[in-house]
């Protein structure tokens, strides 16, 4: 998935959404698994174009609202490179969840659901329904880039199959994105006006550091006013921009979900490393170095702040995106620290797969050639083309032997990714597709190699590895977990911010972890170590 340098913009202007609920499925037979389809034959299995008859096919896929499909250059010249071309049912990212339950209860499917976001369950219950086809056969004789990925990246394969053994969907895969979640970054003013030229490396020294900020008046304007370190809150999390990274100083991965070294699954709530965690929150809350506005404010809230210069550590895609102003190396990334607990801090990265990206509905009726389609995606050209739009368009190599590019000019004064946004449908969605360092070969900003070099130093030099695999439940213990989350995930936000405001003392931890165990604490990490241990030996 391409991740952009701003955030996404999601005002639905221009593309009205379809009629999900009518029209969806093309004519042609209904396929069924291991059954060809009459249009088998008409497949080039390699080459351009797929097709020697042109036909047209129905995709569904989530709109950012920035551009019509049928206007994008890349949509256009893929038609006539494959003679497939497509109506597209859209609906607004925001809606699309809902769009897409709809489409499913109606019993009329487009062909392909591209950048669906098929969960788990969505998977193995439409693919046990026979509405999705399983695609394993077809990658075999019509998918030679995703196969030789899957070849490549074992995990690929291992993530992608259900427990029946079937595929019901390709995944996006990133190879160049290695981040779990936004990192935290240092205000630099701060640093430098405190004479900071060495990072914290432990809770105790992060602490020392948070301390200065709000005693010494590092933005020197007279007044009490700093703010060492900010959150925000959504409906369903409490900072957790803060607790992605301040757990591993307690040998925490993750807050739901972890696996340790020794193939040990964790559920984060009731281990020691968080209560551990929720002592060293409330000690910053007590003394007033934890915004007193984390569990309630907005971003944008948070924002104003930082933009008044007012706040030393934060969490966003990037500094300057919380502080205003343009790209500037002078903020440097949050090294992850370590308590007294651990020899090192828990360090968590990007697995890289994000399932569920395009599947194949059983009304469709050419999945040969639907499969061809979307496996030139998973090539370099392919990903190249729908990342960055045709060549001469956006960019244009200078070595194309060693894949080197540069932008070229945006038209019109836009803003580059506004434009990006106007070529491709692979803008602020998980499309299915392969993206690598050599994608952007030659088009990174000195901005964007000093992130590189950040990234590096601060998190995969000092062993970053994901947390937990992307993997398949049963859809009973898929029905299980959804039962026991409802109660434990909410009792859980709610007692984490009592506990780091004071509301409940950290004494009553006893009668937490039993409330929690009560509710089925030890259940969740029963399932989820059954359904690792078989991922782990697929």
């Amino acid at each position: 998935m391409k991740m952009t340098s701003k955030p996404w913009k999601l005002v639905l202007t221009g593309l009205t959404a379809l009629s999900l609920l009518a029209g969806c499925g093309s004519a042609g037979d209904t396929n069924t698994a291991g059954t060809k389809s009459t249009e088998a034959a008409a497949v080039n299995k390699e080459g351009f174009p797929i097709m020697n008859e042109p036909i047209t096919l129905t995709m569904m896929a989530p709109d950012v609202g920035v551009q019509n499909w049928n206007d994008m250059v890349v949509l256009q010249q893929m038609e006539e490179k494959t003679s497939i071309s497509f109506r597209y049912l859209n609906a607004p990212k925001d809606s699309f969840d809902t769009k897409k339950n709809l489409v499913f209860a109606s019993g009329d499917y487009p062909d392909v659901f591209y950048a669906a976001g098929l969960t788990a369950a969505e998977q193995m219950n439409y693919g046990e329904q026979g509405i999705l086809i399983p695609l394993e056969e077809l990658i075999e004789e019509y998918a030679p880039n995703f196969k030789a990925l899957m070849d490549e990246i074992p995990e690929i394969r291992k993530s992608i199959t259900a427990p029946d053994g079937h595929i019901y969907s390709l995944p996006a895969v990133d190879l160049s994105q290695h981040w779990y979640r936004n990192p935290l970054w240092y205000n630099g003013d701060f640093l430098k006006a405190l004479n900071i030229d060495k990072l914290p490396e432990t809770t105790e020294e992060l602490y020392t550091f948070l301390k200065r900020v709000k005693e010494e008046d590092p933005n020197g304007n007279g007044v009490a006013d700093e703010i060492p370190i900010s959150s925000v809150s959504t409906a369903t999390t409490n900072a957790r921009d803060l607790r992605t990274w301040l757990l591993g100083a307690f040998g925490v991965y993750e807050d739901e979900i972890y696996v340790d070294d020794a193939d040990v699954v964790h559920y984060t709530p009731i281990e020691e490393g968080f209560r551990e965690y929720l002592v060293y929150m409330n000690r910053l809350w007590k003394e007033d170095l934890l915004d007193h506005e984390s569990f309630s404010q907005t971003a944008e809230q948070k924002k104003a702040k930082a933009q008044n210069n007012q706040v030393a550590l934060f969490s966003d895609w990037h500094a300057y995106m919380t502080k205003g102003g343009e790209p500037s190396t002078k903020d440097p990334m949050f090294a992850p620290v370590k308590s007294d607990l651990v020899d090192k801090p828990a360090i968590a990265k990007n697995r890289g797969i994000t399932t569920g990206a395009f599947a194949i509905s059983a009304t469709n009726p050419a999945p040969e050639a639907s499969m061809r389609w979307v496996d030139y995606l998973y090539s370099y050209e392919g990903s190249l083309f729908f990342n960055k739009g045709p060549e001469g368009t956006l960019w244009e190599y200078t070595d194309e032997a060693n894949r080197v590019k540069r932008y070229l000019s945006v038209p019109d004064g836009m803003e580059m990714e506004d434009y990006r946004a106007t070529l491709t449908p692979n803008y602020g969605i998980p499309a299915p597709t392969i993206n690598t360092d050599d994608i952007s070969k030659g088009l990174k900003t000195d901005f964007d190699l000093w992130v590189e070099k950040e990234t590096k130093e601060k998190l995969l030099d000092r062993g970053a590895r994901p947390p937990f695999p992307a993997l398949f439940l049963t859809v009973e213990e898929q029905t299980e977990i959804n039962s026991l989350n409802s109660d434990l995930s909410t009792y859980v936000q709610q007692m984490e911010a009592k506990f780091i405001t004071g509301a409940e003392p950290l004494s009553n931890w006893d009668n937490y972890l039993n409330t929690m165990k009560k509710m089925g604490a030890d259940r969740v990490v029963e399932i989820y170590q059954g359904a690792y241990d078989r991922w782990k030996s697929s």
